[in-house]
């Protein structure tokens, strides 16, 4: 018998993205991109831009852990986000540019697919992103 050869540990250069439909007290939908072990996340109150030239507010919100990735349900009254969960769209994403004020992703999601900008949207405030759809 041929002894296999080692397995090659290869850093992928995607990671996964998914967008949670979030029936919370205003329906809005969290898009999570996967970061450093984390899922990073955004608040986007009248969902992603499916159009180029659509821009949209994405309010940065605290860091997910990655199991949230697969979550749906409902999140019990009386606690953060209550309200209902579903994975609206699921996909793998490539980083383009990942800086402190842009963030510039090629995404090939179910739903979602093409380059995605988020630029700070300083004057918002600090926690306010502006999300585009790329040509």
């Amino acid at each position: 018998m041929t002894p296999e050869p080692p397995a090659l540990l290869e850093k992928s250069l995607s990671k996964f993205f998914v967008v949670h439909e979030h029936h919370a007290r205003r329906l809005h939908y969290d898009l999570r991109l996967e970061k450093e072990g984390v899922l990073k996340s955004w608040a986007v109150p009248k969902g992603p831009p499916e159009k180029s030239g659509d821009k949209r507010l994405a309010m940065q919100v605290e860091d997910h852990p990655l199991e949230y990735g697969k979550f749906e349900g409902t999140i019990p009254e009386g606690q953060y986000g209550a309200g209902t969960v579903k994975i609206w769209d699921k996909g793998q994403y490539e980083s383009i540019v990942w800086g402190e004020n842009k963030i510039e992703i090629l995404m090939k999601g179910e739903k979602l697919e093409g380059r995605y900008v988020l630029i700070k949207f300083k004057k918002a405030g600090e926690k306010n992103w502006l999300i585009f759809k790329g040509i």
